[in-house]
């Protein structure tokens, strides 16, 4: 489609004003028509072109230390198996805290204070080291983040496929605390991913995290490491 534009163009100051400002109307009606037909066309494409499913997957691994100190720096892992005949159009893993303070945050692994008046609301409850979460083995980051800072989305899993990722996290906040995980298969609401048995995919972990802080050095890269016990003889030589 051809959007054309004319001016006409006057020998008179004042016709060449009202010139220029119907060039410039008919320019922006023109970027707002091409705009909205480019988005239209693509989000209905978008939508069209992920399957509904759903989707056979299993958790093949599923591990957090439930007790850990203030401080401690764990790893959370995840590994989802493609059980089923067909590509997973987006493998999504969702972490979240229970209760209604988790559900409140914004963020995976925090809780969302009530007091009233806080720039920022949400209190970590572990936080996340930079280029994490990451696949097993790998060294870059994996995971893309979407509408949902909480949803995790690792791209197409083909069938037979296993994705194993691991976040790995400072715990910043004592307490005790059940942490959700959740797996989709897509990032339309209509594709679903389930077990062999037909429910969701899914689970949780319950976490006490004590006050005992163990010794930690911050490292150069900017990683939190606890001292062992043999380093801090070492240390204090």
């Amino acid at each position: 489609m051809r959007l054309v534009c004319s001016a006409a163009l006057g020998g008179q100051r004042r016709h060449r004003r009202r010139s220029r400002l119907g060039a410039i109307l008919a320019a922006g009606l023109a970027t707002v028509a091409l705009a909205a037909c480019g988005d239209d066309s693509s989000s209905s494409d978008a939508d069209s072109a992920e399957a509904k499913g759903p989707f056979e997957v299993k958790v093949v691994e599923a591990d957090f230390p439930t007790r850990q100190r203030l401080g401690e720096t764990v790893l959370l892992r995840l590994g989802v198996r493609n059980t089923g005949d067909e590509t997973v159009p987006a493998l999504t893993m969702t972490v979240s805290i229970a209760g209604e303070e988790g559900e409140g945050s914004s963020l995976p692994f925090a809780i969302r204070s009530g007091e009233p008046g806080l720039a920022q609301p949400d209190r970590p409850v572990w936080v996340l080291s930079e280029k994490y979460p990451r696949l097993s083995g790998a060294t870059e980051t994996a995971g893309a983040e979407n509408a949902s800072r909480k949803t995790f989305d690792f791209g197409p899993l083909k069938a037979g496929e296993t994705v194993r990722a691991i976040w790995k996290l400072t715990a910043s906040r004592s307490g005790s605390y059940r942490v959700l995980y959740g797996v989709g298969a897509g990032l339309s609401g209509e594709t679903k991913a389930e077990t062999a048995s037909g429910v969701e995919p899914g689970g949780s972990f319950r976490v006490r995290i004590l006050e005992a802080t163990p010794e930690v050095v911050v490292s150069d890269s900017g990683e939190v490491e606890e001292i062992q016990r043999g380093e801090q003889t070492q240390a204090n030589r």
